[in-house]
This record gives structure tokens, C-alpha cells and sequence, in this order.
């Protein structure tokens, strides 16, 4: 928690001065009482003492002037709120590749799996699209608030050959530049999540790609998927896939994005619900300062109750 005007903290200083006053005042109070040296015969002619119960009017006084004083501080919580028009795209590489089986049952069919749990996670007013890119890169379906039917081109992707992961950049960054009239000249706050377990075998650049996104102001957030010992079987023979990372990397870091590993099926759950966390959302301060008035005046009430009910007599 943090304060919009914490310089107004200092008047709890005079709320310790006021609560050290009352605690002096309760000792003369005693020392005047000891005064009376037959204590046997005060016993029987005095009434009986409040005890613990004259302390609570005041006790419940001095916690109503420090949330009032806490409330006029202007206390704000943190919170995460969606962003208007917040675009999220899905790139996810469909290489043959992706066929490998080091991860089970293989590297499509899990990072299927997990995409799905992302989509699926997203607030329902997040704009979602979905690229597919082997050696060339087609929006499958273009941002829409409509999950299901991204979930739906989710399942059907198949592989092919080659991997373009540039042209899958450029492809998204279309996508959201067509996403409404406004986009030409007000953006929408969006995001690029690209999946791909290998190197660029077609197409442009990830270098240029990332140039690309920089200039749009839309980070791409990479995850290398898959192990070193990957392989897969073309024409009878077998063929090392290992994952190509440091691609990867640089792209991420050079548009501003994020770069994730991952090489099970749970281990890319957990960074697509990392990203999820974060992705399409901006941390704004909303003050709470009603709760302290409230909880002040409800403070304020007990202290009359209690000494109404006890003394007979307001505080």
C-alpha cells in the first residue's frame, strides 16, 4: 500500500502525543487513589471499579482518529485492470519439427495443450488471434473476442515444412494493424506470443522482425520449446531438431518482449500462465481511503456505545 499525500502522516504524530496524555493522566490517577491509606475500609464504602472497561471508549477514540488520519493520507492499493481494446497474438510455429517426441506426446500436441490453458485464462474483452507459421506464416484466425473460434483453429493446426519465424512476426504485426479503423492512428495495446522450437529456415529475419515490432511498439515474447536431444524421422531417417534458444533471445530482447524455456509439457504451462499474468493488463493506484473513514466512523460508534452502556455518558 502506498499514500497519495503522505506528508499528512505526520498528524499521527500528535495522535501518540494524545495517546502518551491519556496513559500519564490514567497514572496520577492511581497515584491519587493510593492516597487513601486504609485500603480495607475504601473496599467496602467505594463501588466497584470500571475496571479494564473505562479504557475501551478511549482506546476505540484514539482508533478512529488514526484511520481517519490514515484515510486523510489518501491511502491507494495497486491493482491490475485489462486494457482497452488489449490484443494478444498466438504465434505458434507448426514446423515438422514440432513432430518431435522428446516432449509427450509431442511438441505440437503439448504446446496445443498449453495454448489452449492461455486462451482459455484470458478475460473474456481481451482481443485474441492466432498465427500459424512453418515455411510461411497465415493469420488462422485475426484478433476477435471470440475465444472458442480461436481455440478451434488451435486444435486443427497440422505441421509442414520449414520455419519461418520472422514472417510470423510480420504476419501478427498485420494482424493487429488491421484490427479497427482506429488502428491506423491509435494502436491497440497488443502483444505477440510466438512458440517455436528451431532456427529461421524461410522468409525475413528475426532481426528484421524484431526492428519491426520495436518501431510498432509491440513486444514479442519468445518461448524455446523442446530439448537438445530432439529428433525426428524423415524419409526413414532420423533427424536432429535441438531447439535454437539464442534466436529466440535476441528477438525478445530486441522488441521488447520476453523470453521464456521450456522443455515439458508442464514447463510450458507454467511460462504461457507467466505471461498470461501479465500480458494485456496496466497496474493502476486506487485509493482506498473510504475503508479507513468507514472503519473510522464504525471505531467512532463503538466508543459512544460503550460509553454510553458502561458510564451513562458520552465520551
Amino acid at each position: 500500500m502506498s499514500f497519495l499525500a503522505p506528508d499528512r502522516l505526520w498528524l499521527l504524530a500528535a495522535l501518540a502525543a494524545l495517546a502518551g496524555a491519556y496513559l500519564l493522566a490514567q497514572r496520577r490517577r492511581h497515584r491519587y487513589a493510593v492516597r487513601f491509606t486504609n485500603l480495607d475500609l475504601l473496599d467496602k464504602v467505594a463501588p466497584p471499579g470500571p475496571g479494564w472497561r473505562r479504557h475501551v471508549p478511549a482506546a476505540a477514540f484514539l482508533a478512529m482518529l488514526g484511520l481517519l488520519v490514515t484515510g486523510f493520507a489518501r491511502p491507494a492499493a495497486t491493482a491490475k485492470v485489462p486494457r482497452e481494446r488489449a490484443t494478444v497474438l498466438v504465434a505458434l510455429d507448426v514446423s515438422n519439427s514440432m513432430a518431435a517426441t522428446d516432449v509427450d506426446p509431442n511438441r505440437l500436441e503439448a504446446a496445443k495443450q498449453a495454448a489452449l490453458a492461455f486462451v482459455d485464462r484470458l478475460p473474456a474483452r481481451f482481443n485474441v488471434g492466432l498465427v500459424a507459421f512453418d515455411g510461411a506464416a497465415s493469420v488462422v484466425v485475426a484478433p476477435t473476442t471470440d475465444h472458442q473460434a480461436v481455440e478451434t483453429g488451435i486444435r486443427g493446426l497440422v505441421t509442414g515444412p520449414a520455419t519461418a519465424i520472422g514472417e510470423a512476426v510480420f504476419s501478427s504485426l498485420q494482424a493487429i494493424a488491421d484490427f479497427d479503423e482506429q488502428a491506423g492512428t491509435n494502436p491497440p495495446p497488443a502483444r505477440v506470443v510466438l512458440l517455436s522450437d528451431g532456427a529461421n529456415t524461410a522468409g525475413r529475419s528475426p532481426e528484421e522482425a524484431a526492428q519491426a515490432a520495436a518501431a510498432a511498439r509491440v513486444p514479442v515474447s519468445t518461448i524455446a520449446y523442446g530439448t537438445a536431444e530432439g529428433m525426428v524421422e524423415v524419409r526413414g531417417q532420423l533427424i536432429p531438431v535441438p531447439v535454437d534458444g539464442p534466436a529466440l533471445e535476441r528477438l525478445a530482447r530486441d522488441s521488447g518482449g520476453t523470453f521464456y524455456k521450456a522443455a515439458t509439457g508442464r514447463e510450458l504451462q507454467n511460462v504461457y500462465k507467466d505471461i498470461g499474468s501479465s500480458v494485456g493488463f496496466r497496474t493502476v493506484r486506487r485509493e482506498v481511503s473510504v475503508w479507513f473513514v468507514g472503519f473510522g466512523l464504525l471505531a467512532a460508534l463503538g466508543a459512544a456505545a460503550a460509553s454510553l452502556a458502561w458510564f451513562s455518558r458520552l465520551p
